[in-house]
This record gives structure tokens, C-alpha cells and sequence, in this order.
């Protein structure tokens, strides 16, 4: 298994509800194939540009070890996900 982290910008119109919703979500999802180490939620952040409208958004940050075939699979629902603006995944170097 590889380590990774992911961030994802969630628009900030989706309440404390919506973000543990959403947190669980992908902590399931990424836990059927791996194991999530930890989440963060690194609060609003004013954006470098505008997303679909947005000048802010909320950012989650997950680390977490998976299986690479997994991968595509958390990045597909990522970008199906209504609620997120923009998402990335990266390989951390051991």
C-alpha cells in the first residue's frame, strides 16, 4: 500500500452537517480499500481564482494509505460529488 493525500475544496455554502457528512463519506470509501490516517478541516480559505462561481471555499485535507488501484476509483466520485469544486490527490514520497 502507498501513502497519499488528498485535498478537496468543498463549496462554502455546505454547512458543519454537509462537511461531516461529506468527511465520512470519503473516510468509508477510502477505508474499503486502505486506511485513513487522518482528516483535517483546514477551515474557509478565500480562493486563488474563481470555481464555479466561488471566491471561498471550505478545505478538507485526508491522509491516508490505499491500495493505487483505489485511486481512480476516489477520483471518479470526487468529481461526481455536487458539492466539491475542485479536488487532488498526490503520492507522498516515503
Amino acid at each position: 500500500m502507498n501513502k497519499y493525500e488528498s485535498i478537496i475544496i468543498v463549496n462554502p455554502n455546505v454547512d458543519e452537517e454537509g462537511l461531516k457528512a461529506l468527511e465520512e463519506k470519503f473516510t468509508g470509501l477510502i477505508n474499503e480499500n486502505g486506511k485513513v490516517e487522518s482528516v483535517e478541516n483546514m477551515g474557509k480559505k478565500k480562493l486563488a481564482y474563481e470555481i464555479k462561481k466561488f471566491n471561498e471555499g471550505t478545505y478538507l485535507l485526508f491522509n491516508f494509505e490505499s491500495q493505487p488501484s483505489a485511486i481512480a476509483e476516489i477520483e471518479r466520485i470526487y468529481r461526481i460529488t455536487d458539492e466539491i469544486l475542485k479536488h487532488i490527490v498526490v503520492k507522498k514520497d516515503e
